[in-house]
């Protein structure tokens, strides 16, 4: 369990170096990084409206990801593999993992870093539409190597389609809070350790 917690905090760190050596050299003085980084309660106007869009959202995410995984990745190849067949004495590695090690390093290098500097340079939908896009590569490039083409590409098509979304709803939901992404990342993911853990 310790390992694991060390595992997932090297991550957020080792995710959060570019971003904060940016931060420094380009926003010291104009704000906190936390803020500048969009690590901030969400601002939000319609509560019931908010809880929809996380609901909707982790449901538009979860079900093509998981149609990908289960008709053309060999399973044995992805993160929550780790946890097969652990059942329930996984589940606090699983939260470190889903929460901490994917959940919040991605969202700050993605949605809080990349995404906002894009936002601030070409406008919101080219900058989600890009960083969607480079979500989406790396994901498929961590694959590259053990699958065939055409299913690479669904990869990424499927993860930038996420990247999108959860750039959508931080924006345009939750007032630039990268804490709606943040949980429904660390939603997708845990409900995905969990398949692993109890073998479904």
């Amino acid at each position: 369990m310790m390992n694991s917690l060390i595992s997932a905090i090297l991550q957020v760190m080792l995710f959060s170096v570019i971003p904060f050596i940016w931060w420094l050299c380009t926003a010291r003085k104009k704000q906190p990084f936390l803020t500048w980084i969009g690590l901030q309660k969400p601002i939000v106007l319609r509560k019931g409206r908010y809880a929809m869009y996380i609901v909707l959202s982790i449901f538009a995410l979860f079900v093509p990801s998981f149609a990908l995984i289960f008709f053309y990745i060999d399973r044995s190849l992805l993160a929550a593999n780790q946890f097969v067949g652990l059942g329930a004495t996984a589940v606090i590695p699983a939260l470190f993992y889903a929460i901490i090690q994917t959940g919040l390093s991605e969202e700050l290098l993605f949605r809080g870093f990349l995404l906002k500097r894009l936002i601030k340079t070409f406008g919101f939908q080219v900058g989600n539409v890009v960083q969607s896009f480079v979500f989406g590569c790396v994901h498929g490039a961590m694959l590259w190597s053990v699958l065939p083409l055409q299913v690479i590409l669904f990869v990424v098509l499927t993860t930038a389609l996420a990247g999108y979304v959860m750039g959508w709803v931080n924006e345009r939901i939750a007032g630039g809070s990268i804490i709606a992404s943040w949980s429904i990342h660390s939603i997708v993911n845990f409900i995905a350790a969990c398949l692993y853990m109890f073998k479904f």
